[in-house]
């Protein structure tokens, strides 16, 4: 069995699934819960805080844990960093088998801060034959403490900063992370993808990173025919980088064309998938390229979409993260979010809108989680094409 402490929509588990292993999850947001359901996740709705751990007691061999990393974030208010100091006594007296959490929890300014503190007590108890942790870059002294502990206790262990665009993810997200077994020697995973891809001395080379167009499947010069498949020619075309025409019910007959041809196979003739193309493509009339804009702050960052974009974070910002040529501004999309965080472009997200950006953006990319699975595991990554597939 496979635990997923703080599981949320299941990242984790979407890389899971890339290597033919299942897990269980715990989480307490309802929203969350649902996502998990919907897209066939073992979950069960708790406090990991109060949660047993004798349940899983002889029965676990993987844990993973990404606890909520609102109050460690340089987004937010930042109080896990002036809780650092409880957090960490709170990792050496369970490491120790001493609960000292309430007392702990009273002095904190940020009541999140100690569920980072949380996975000791499963790893005390529970002794996995394999560890994976995730959490933004300021928990790495943290990460180090657990590692200290878990050496202690016979693990090969890894801890250090990993990019998830070095893994194939549309997204410069970079993140802490905890490797662990004690059943074979643990290092980072090797990355498949680099910004400035150079031939080493094996004439091997990586893949250049992914981009936001790439991933997106956006294609360049999209054209809508009015007139269809019909034989007679006819009809009148306008560029899919602007607004739609009205749609009537002549629409029906509308095709995308690109002077390449179709763009996607459908039977005997190709389209867009819908799901993967957003409304603006490529460039646009005026020759501006479109960028991502994070928010609407001075400092935001930009990334124009031949390039991955910057770490997707969203709470009460989720209507300011948008697609912009410098004129026209649109907002991102659900599924444009999750593409960009390596989710399938059909995940089923629950609750309201806002509750599914917080999920897309708390989330841990399934690509990187799947290259940090297959270093604690020794499990092989498929090949891309069959990650596609899957």
């Amino acid at each position: 069995m496979i635990v997923d402490l703080f599981s949320g929509p299941r990242g984790w588990s979407e890389g899971l699934r890339m290597l033919d292993l299942t897990d269980i999850g715990l989480e307490w947001d309802t929203a969350a819960c649902r996502t998990a359901r919907a897209a066939g996740h073992l979950t069960v709705q708790c406090d990991v805080a109060a949660y047993p751990t004798a349940p899983f007691a002889g029965r676990i061999t993987g844990l993973i844990a990404s606890p909520p990393c609102q109050a460690w974030s340089r987004a937010g208010k930042r109080g896990g960093l002036q809780d650092q100091p409880l957090v960490q006594r709170a990792v050496h007296d369970l490491a120790h088998g001493r609960d000292t959490r309430a007392e702990l929890l009273a002095q904190c300014k940020d009541k999140r801060s100690l569920l980072a503190a949380e996975p000791m007590r499963w790893l005390c108890d529970l002794r996995p034959e394999w560890v994976c942790m995730e959490e933004v870059p300021d928990v790495l002294p943290l990460w180090k403490q657990y590692a200290l502990y878990l050496q202690q206790w016979g693990y090969s262990t890894w801890t250090g900063v990993l990019n998830a665009a070095d893994y194939g993810v549309p997204q410069t997200r970079q993140r802490a992370i905890l490797i662990a077994s004690r059943v074979r020697k643990v290092t980072a995973p090797d990355p498949t993808h680099a910004k400035a891809p150079e031939m080493d001395l094996f004439g091997v080379c990586l893949e250049p990173w992914v981009s936001m167009a790439e991933a997106l499947g956006w294609v360049d010069g999209l054209i809508v025919n009015t007139r269809g498949e019909r034989k007679t020619a006819g009809g009148n075309e306008f560029s899919a980088d602007r607004p739609s025409w009205a749609l009537t019910e002549k629409t029906r007959s509308w095709v995308l064309q690109t002077n390449r041809g179709h763009v996607r196979t459908d039977g005997q003739r190709q389209l867009v998938n819908p799901e993967r193309q957003p409304a603006p493509t490529v460039t646009t009339k005026t020759g501006e390229q479109w960028m991502l804009r994070s928010n609407s702050q001075a400092k935001a960052a930009v990334r124009n979409i031949d390039e991955p974009a910057s770490t997707l974070f969203f709470g009460h910002r989720c209507n300011e993260v948008a697609w912009t040529d410098g004129t026209e501004k649109r907002g991102i999309t659900q599924a444009e979010a999750a593409v960009i965080q390596s989710f399938r472009p059909d995940y089923p997200w629950q609750g309201t809108k806002t509750k599914q950006f917080e999920q897309i953006g708390n989330a841990v990319p399934p690509l990187l989680a799947a290259h940090v699975v297959s270093a604690a595991t020794g499990i092989p990554m498929p090949h891309t094409s069959d990650q596609l597939a899957a």
